[in-house]
């Protein structure tokens, strides 16, 4: 099966295409430009790899939780090229794509994963993988720094929400810690391939992101009186 996986959650714009084999992936920073990039991206991968989208089994994106902006932008490209190509789409959590991204790099089986969210909080997610696919411990949430809790047992910690926080290092015990993993294309791709593989995609209309929270500005009232998120 062949999928092509966006990523746009976070500052970093990714894109991947590949298959069981193996994936492809074109990576850069690109701030506020994801909309711009994306296409562009997304067109040189098709062409190094000689395939058009008619040749995919599925369109996959990360669907959050971060950036509202950029989870919208891959949102809405995976819909457009699967509706055009009339294939499935699939969103894969970015957070679970950290935590297949921690099992590459370091072998990790049990992963906590933890993003900045800005405003003085961090998206959280814990997944479990001893076997076959990962298995959702702890759903993803925003909470503030002071209020991250580890479920029982030893953790992997990912993310640069503890980067972001070095005091939720200092303060729960991590088996070990890489916070500077994000969520990539690749680990989007290959899970997607197995959501695809059980018959798990869906139709364009049907791929939403996922949203943990739902205010991301204060009031005009509230910024007058000093007021905080």
């Amino acid at each position: 099966m062949r999928v092509l996986a966006i990523e746009c959650s976070t500052e970093w714009l990714a894109v991947a295409l590949g298959d069981g084999s193996g994936f492809r992936e074109s990576r850069e920073h690109a701030g506020q430009t994801h909309s711009e990039r994306v296409l562009p991206l997304v067109d040189a991968l098709l062409g190094a790899a000689g395939w058009t989208l008619a040749d995919l089994d599925g369109i996959a994106f990360g669907a959050g939780p971060g950036s509202f902006t950029g989870v919208r932008i891959a949102c809405g490209v995976a819909q457009g090229l699967a509706l055009g190509a009339e294939r499935p789409v699939v969103a894969v959590p970015t957070l679970e794509a950290i935590a297949q991204d921690a099992r590459r790099a370091h072998g990790a089986t049990h992963v906590f994963a933890c993003t900045d969210a800005r405003m003085k909080e961090v998206y959280v997610a814990a997944y479990e993988c001893p076997a076959g696919r990962w298995q959702e411990t702890l759903a993803p949430a925003v909470v503030g720094p002071a209020d991250v809790v580890l479920p029982p047992g030893r953790w992997f910690g990912v993310g640069d929400g503890l980067a972001a926080h070095p005091g939720i290092v200092a303060r729960l015990p991590f088996a070990d810690v890489d916070p500077s993993l994000k969520p990539s294309a690749r680990a989007i791709g290959e899970l997607a391939l197995e959501r695809l593989a059980a018959g798990e995609g869906s139709s364009p209309a049907g791929a939403v992101p996922l949203y943990v929270r739902h205010r991301v500005a204060l009031t005009a009232a509230e910024r007058a009186t000093g007021g905080t998120l």
